[in-house]
């Protein structure tokens, strides 16, 4: 799979919430959080789709394109790389860095209590 661009992935995620969407939708959505000219979205996504990352609907005269790139594999993806070139293939290095960023909340301690205890327990 082709390592999406930091733009790429935050279409991607649009459509991950979103579900299929029109350039104009997710030109929107990108726009609140920085301003980002239509073109430039479409070109993004058409480049995604040349990349497989995206699919486009055609059959309509507006174009929706819907995530091809699974979610959970992307970020599995940039997770190993992470682990790799940061912190030298050390999960609890990465794991103890995140949590002690003190940007965690109550509930997301709480799934992670849970699954250290999935683990222990064999419950993978």
């Amino acid at each position: 799979m082709t390592k999406p661009t930091d733009s790429e992935l935050e279409i991607l995620r649009i459509l991950w919430s979103s579900g299929p969407s029109s350039v104009r939708l997710v030109n929107d959505k990108m726009n609140e959080a920085k301003d980002t000219g239509y073109t430039t979205t479409l070109k993004l996504m058409q480049i995604m789709a040349q990349k497989g990352l995206v699919e486009r609907d055609e059959s309509s005269r507006t174009h929706i394109y819907k995530a091809v790139a699974q979610k959970d594999q992307v970020q599995g993806a940039m997770v190993d790389k992470l682990l790799d070139l940061a912190f030298g293939g050390s999960s609890s290095q990465l794991v103890l860095s995140a949590l002690g960023r003190g940007k965690t909340s109550k509930e997301e301690l709480d799934k992670i209590k849970e699954l250290i205890k999935k683990l222990e327990d064999g419950d993978q």
